[in-house]
């Protein structure tokens, strides 16, 4: 049994070091909720939302994931016995898509389940890893030079893998200028879905650089054409936006479509879901690695005990908390050593939370009883 009292609804707001530029738009600050969910005896489990401000990576919202959370996942969860987070998504099933917001409510109660088992997340999810492989993700520079000075700077600090935004316009040639610069670096270029099949020629091209993949060259919703392109191109191509449930796996694989799979917790609902993908990616010869979407340091936290399950082979995007805020939620902050992230044994995600930055960050919060 998961016993849950109550459950706290914060918006935080906080502004990342750098702009981060994708081909679908510039980023200078976040805003997203993070959920807690706590017990009778005072154990608090967190979560954290990764939708944005507008629909630019799928159809959710910083809003509403809200208007979800409070409106429909929370009632759902009142008066009903959970005996495993594994059953949140069951009991969320009802409830067409946005799995986002799903997933930060059934990221709170996992990491509250691990806390009342005194176990990390990572045990109680299966993972044994002890330290995982992190590389990072580098947006769409003003200029080549920037590129490669922040590439220069990756590289230095230790990531054991480069992933670099492209776009129509920006691709070939800031690519090629960054692998004449670093031969050797393990190096991906993620398209966010900004190509279609009438650029094939240009897609082609990357095949003379030697990158470990390229993620989500086509539209955000296809498996198809993409399974054309991987025929046509031997750079791996990595599906990203298109997969949001074990279902949307087997089917691409079936087709082709790719030969790695980038899990994201929150596109694809849950922990519970993004390890059947896993499992399954794993039975199929598919390797996997997490993504990342800006993440605070509960989101992060949650990635790091995805990533120690045995599939999850290449370096992700959990960088260092550093490199993207100011100050984090957490304490420790997220730390990297030479390209690795040492994973916590505290009992749930493994870090404390800075109540001081969570107030401080905290622009709106609403609390909801459980319990009649």
């Amino acid at each position: 049994m998961i016993p849950i009292k109550k459950i706290r609804l914060r918006k935080l707001n906080m502004a990342l070091i750098n702009p981060f530029t994708t081909s679908f738009g510039t980023f200078n600050d976040k805003q997203f909720y993070i959920i807690e969910a706590e017990d009778e005896q005072g154990h608090v489990g967190y979560g954290e939302s990764v939708a944005f401000t507008s629909p630019w990576y799928n159809e959710e919202t910083v809003e509403t994931n809200r208007h979800i959370i409070k409106d429909f996942l929370i009632p759902a969860l009142q008066n009903t016995t959970i005996k495993h987070p594994a059953d949140v998504g069951e009991l969320f099933k009802p409830f067409r898509r946005n799995l986002m917001a799903k997933a930060a409510v059934e990221g709170a109660i996992w990491d509250l389940f691990a806390k009342q088992q005194n176990i990390p997340l990572s045990a109680a999810l299966g993972g044994q890893m002890r330290t995982i492989d992190v590389g990072v993700s580098i947006g769409i520079k003003p200029s080549i030079e920037d590129l490669v000075n922040t590439v220069r700077k990756s590289v230095e600090q230790g990531y054991k893998r480069i992933k670099i935004k492209i776009k129509p316009g920006w691709d070939i040639t800031p690519l090629s200028r960054v692998r004449e610069e670093f031969p050797d670096i393990d190096m991906m270029a993620d398209a966010n879905s900004a190509y279609t099949l009438d650029q094939i020629d240009t897609l082609k091209q990357l095949d003379d650089l030697n990158l470990t993949m390229i993620e989500q060259p086509l539209a955000h919703d296809d498996i198809i054409d993409h399974a054309t392109l991987q025929k046509a191109i031997n750079t791996p191509v990595c599906l990203d936006e298109s997969i949001h449930s074990l279902e949307d796996t087997r089917k691409a694989i079936e087709l082709g479509s790719c030969r790695i799979i980038n899990i994201k917790i929150g596109r694809v609902g849950g922990l519970t879901e993004a390890k059947r993908i896993h499992d399954y990616c794993m039975e199929q010869g598919i390797d996997v690695w997490c993504g990342g979407m800006l993440e605070a340091g509960v989101g992060r936290a949650h990635n790091i005990a995805l990533t120690t399950l045995p599939n999850f082979t290449l370096p992700g995007d959990t960088a260092a908390s550093s490199l993207y805020w100011h100050q984090d939620i957490i304490s420790p902050e997220v730390t990297v050593q030479n390209g690795v992230i040492h994973v916590p044994t505290k009992p749930g995600i493994g870090f404390d939370i800075d109540v001081l930055a969570l107030e401080k960050f905290t622009v709106e919060q609403e609390e909801f009883s459980l319990q009649t």
